[in-house]
């Protein structure tokens, strides 16, 4: 039987609003559209410097946030009537796939060499602008860090249990992107079951799952409970604005992921797209991110971010190839048959 699929409603109430008008500047001319999984301040300090590199662009840039798997769903939705113009925040496997589906054009050439080949698509339809780390953090008011797990498979021990609040999963291509990694790292051959035990597990210790980001954030600095797991950036950047959350260096590692950005194949100002993409990944704002935003940059620098060293994470080996084939199937699973079912 074939499935069906079924887009959120809120990415088909934001594409019946903007379907067939594109964006118009007050002076008439079409806005630039982004839509960005990027924590919104870190967006829009960007975008902000590049209206003030680029003031032929002031005022007719316009930013949507959306969860990275949201963001696939709409520009899949789109594609016969782009309405966007950068695609910026999502996995390698999201935009892999997006390519073969024909929904991403080319990056100026000179942009695409600036990035690893390993980083970036063959033909230059995404580019991998940093590689993102996932890691537990805690509320260092509700925990002391003895009181903390100390790896990935501490989480689903019985003294967590209502520990978790998680950022629903199905939404967001970091949480897709930790799931699947625990249940690559358990999986026995190709039998994933001992991944969705696992799976199972850290469902039981979950005590809410979070709407988005903010709200998760939220949640936690009201001490519904202490224990949670996403990407790095986002939690140094919470850390920088004075919310009490710590990171675990976890014994095993953490899973590092590529996260991209590409141009919109179609998009309705393409020209702004690629001077966009020109200035987000020069090595002047590469570097300023990596100092002021926490970001691992693809694009070699003369030094890494001084930050990074003392925080002791290594790299936890992952199967990505087996996560970019599987992953579907699996959070389909969890979805279906594990979320709020333990």
């Amino acid at each position: 039987m074939r499935k069906e699929l079924t887009l959120p409603a809120s990415v088909l109430i934001l594409a019946g609003l903007v379907t067939g008008c594109g964006f118009q500047a007050e002076d008439g001319e079409s806005k630039m559209t982004i839509y960005t999984a990027r924590e919104k301040g870190l967006a829009e300090s960007v975008v902000k410097d590049f209206e003030a590199a680029h003031p032929e662009y002031k005022g007719k840039v316009r930013i949507l946030p959306l969860g990275a798997e949201e963001a696939v769903q709409r520009v899949n939705a789109e594609k016969d009537r782009p309405q966007a113009d950068v695609w910026w925040g999502g996995t390698e496997q999201q935009f892999t796939s997006a390519a073969k589906d024909g929904l991403l054009a080319p990056a100026p050439r000179k942009v695409s060499e600036r990035v690893p080949e390993r980083y970036r698509d063959p033909k230059g339809r995404w580019l991998g602008e940093m590689v993102l780390a996932e890691v537990v953090f805690y509320n260092e008011r509700m925990l002391t860090p003895q009181q903390a797990p100390k790896d990935w498979d501490d989480l689903v021990k019985p003294k967590y249990k209502n520990k978790f609040i998680i950022r629903d999963v199905t939404a967001s291509g970091t949480m897709r992107s930790i799931y699947s990694a625990m249940v690559a790292r358990h999986a026995d051959s190709r039998d994933p079951e001992p991944g969705y035990d696992w799976l199972r597990k850290l469902d039981r210790n979950t005590k809410v799952y979070a709407a988005n980001p903010n709200d998760l954030y939220l949640r936690m600095q009201r001490q519904e409970a202490p224990l949670s797991v996403w990407d790095l950036q986002d939690v140094m950047l919470q850390k920088k604005k004075g919310v009490p959350f710590k990171l675990v260096s976890t014994a095993s590692g953490v899973p590092q992921l590529v996260d991209g950005v590409a141009k919109v194949k179609g998009a309705p100002n393409s020209k702004g797209a690629d001077e966009f993409l020109k200035f987000l990944m020069s090595r002047k704002k590469q570097k300023q991110l990596a100092e002021e935003a926490f970001q691992i940059p693809t694009i070699k620098l003369k030094s890494p971010p001084s930050w990074l060293a003392p925080l002791k994470l290594k790299k936890m080996k992952v199967d990505w190839d087996q996560v970019a084939k599987n992953e579907k199937e699996w959070i389909s699973y969890w979805s279906e048959h594990i979320k709020n079912k333990n």
